[in-house]
């Protein structure tokens, strides 16, 4: 089960980084079609530092199978789901309302924040695969499942 956590972990951050690159390309301040993000930049990269530190983490207890880095790397993990949580909530309107969340450009155009160009999917993708995560590491913490 270990092993499958380490996996859905992974590939939680390939469709979290595959978000980051379309917020950074879309992002562009000094466009005059662009909207203010809704998503903090701290909130941003704190998420990603975390997710790649708690991965890090729990390769270390897959290697030394010490139940203290299991539990750390729940607990950090607990803390990267809060965040992408709050910038799940912070996303829901730019996706539901574009026309809400747009800004008004000088030539009349509707400007949509950065992250209304994340794909719905791959949103949808990468909290299925934290989620599961999450219940992986759990499990494995509590030693059901083996190591």
């Amino acid at each position: 089960m270990g092993f499958a956590a380490l996996i859905t972990w992974f590939a939680a951050i390939v469709a979290g980084l595959y978000m980051l690159t379309v917020w950074l390309i879309e992002n562009d301040v000094t466009a005059r079609r662009v909207a203010p993000s809704q998503l903090p930049v701290p909130v941003i990269f704190t998420h990603l530092v975390l997710a790649i530190a708690g991965l890090a983490l729990w390769v270390a207890y897959l290697i030394l199978d010490r139940s203290t880095l299991a539990w750390a790397a729940f607990g950090v993990l607990a803390v990267i789901v809060l965040l992408g949580l709050t910038m799940f909530a912070r996303w829901i309107p730019v996706y539901r309302g574009p026309a809400q969340s747009a800004h008004q450009a000088p030539d009349g155009v509707l400007a949509v924040p950065a992250e209304g160009n994340f794909p719905v999917a791959v949103v949808a993708t990468h909290g299925l695969l934290a989620g599961i995560t999450l219940v992986l590491v759990l499990l494995t913490a509590l030693g059901i499942g083996g190591s």
